[in-house]
């Protein structure tokens, strides 16, 4: 079987954080190369996407993440999805435009949460997808919540929640920057990036990482090191890499792990 590999475009990379609405189409175009080209290996590939500027600041404005309850909410939740599906429509008319028979899985017709962490998820159409040579395509989504009503489930968190049950070789999550500094680079130009992160060093490496440059309701790059170090501490031998997605071909390099010193490593 082919080496399976979780792949991330993050919403801060394909889309202007700083502008609702807005998609970076040439960097989604770019990246959409880059995974042809490891599509071509013979990688089997899971990609997701963050929402970025089309979904961050409407559950902001909602307060999706911290729980749906009023009629208020319950809009906001259907908007969210509505804004969220918009940035998955552009992506996945960029991967067929390539070439790549992408196929949509939205997270939100088949997870259930509780209390803000992903609960349960269908795993069979992944599956199905697989089987006939599909490209499966989640991203960042609303979910119904048992406790808070609704909430949001991060593309982190739907990796964080897969990785155990499907055992990807390597997950790649490639961002607006070159890796994890201890600061945010687009303010701080003298930032420094970690070439790697020790799991067990996680605390203090948190400590240190600057705040998301725009809206993000599901914890930023904190949240995406946190989660990661802790799918290494319990996944012996899988590799995560946190890299720039500005460069298509040190991104198909990564997928296809032949970048080991690209962007920033999280290791045992």
């Amino acid at each position: 079987m082919s080496e399976l590999v979780f792949l991330k475009l993050g919403g801060s990379l394909i889309t202007d954080k700083a502008k609702p609405l807005c998609a970076r189409r040439e960097v989604i175009a770019s990246c959409a190369g880059a995974i042809a080209q490891a599509l071509s290996s013979g990688t089997q590939l899971l990609l997701g996407h963050g929402s970025g500027s089309f979904g961050h600041p409407l559950a902001a404005r909602y307060g999706t993440r911290g729980g749906v309850r009023s009629p208020s909410e319950w809009f906001g939740f259907a908007a969210v999805a509505h804004a969220a599906r918009l940035l998955n429509v552009l992506v996945i008319g960029t991967l067929l435009e390539q070439g790549v028979p992408a196929f949509p899985i939205p997270a939100s017709a088949l997870a259930i949460a509780r209390g803000g962490e992903l609960r349960s998820l269908e795993c069979r159409p992944l599956h199905e997808a697989w089987q006939a040579g599909l490209l499966p395509v989640t991203y960042g989504d609303v979910a119904f919540d048992d406790e808070w009503g609704g909430t949001i489930i991060s593309t982190d968190q739907l990796f964080a929640f897969l990785a155990p049950r499907l055992r990807p070789h390597r997950i790649v999550l490639a961002t607006d920057t070159d890796g994890v500094f201890d600061a945010d680079p687009h303010r701080f130009p003298g930032a420094k990036r970690y070439q790697q992160i020790r799991a067990g060093e996680c605390l203090a490496v948190l400590r240190q990482i600057g705040a998301a440059s725009g809206p993000d309701v599901t914890g930023g790059m904190a949240d995406k090191v946190r989660r990661m170090c802790e799918l290494v501490r319990s996944m012996p031998g899988l590799r995560v890499q946190i890299l720039s997605g500005h460069a298509p071909h040190v991104l198909a390099a990564a997928i296809m792990g032949r970048a080991p010193e690209a962007g920033t490593m999280i290791v045992p």
